[in-house]
């Protein structure tokens, strides 16, 4: 017999264990509340569709983030071109 949805649930870091390279990703994009309240939300419902608003606004906040990381990037090739 399958179950329905899944069984995600926010990990709490064990003393000496190392931390989640893509938890740290997330925590670096300034997009963690986003995220783990997508996460509190699938683990409630176990239903993705019903979480639709904080998919949203995850998805929105690392879109920014990207395009932030984009726009360093491009003013840092221009800068290094500037100065060779």
């Amino acid at each position: 017999m399958s179950t329905q949805g899944h069984t995600w649930a926010r990990q709490v870091k064990k003393e000496g264990e190392e931390e989640d390279p893509l938890d740290l990703l997330i925590s670096r994009s300034g997009c963690a509340a986003s995220h783990y309240a997508v996460q509190e939300c699938m683990a409630q419902h176990q239903d993705w569709r019903q979480c639709q608003p904080q998919v949203q606004a995850f998805k929105d906040c690392m879109s920014e983030q990207q395009a932030r990381w984009q726009e360093e990037l491009q003013k840092r090739k221009e800068q290094d071109s500037t100065h060779s």
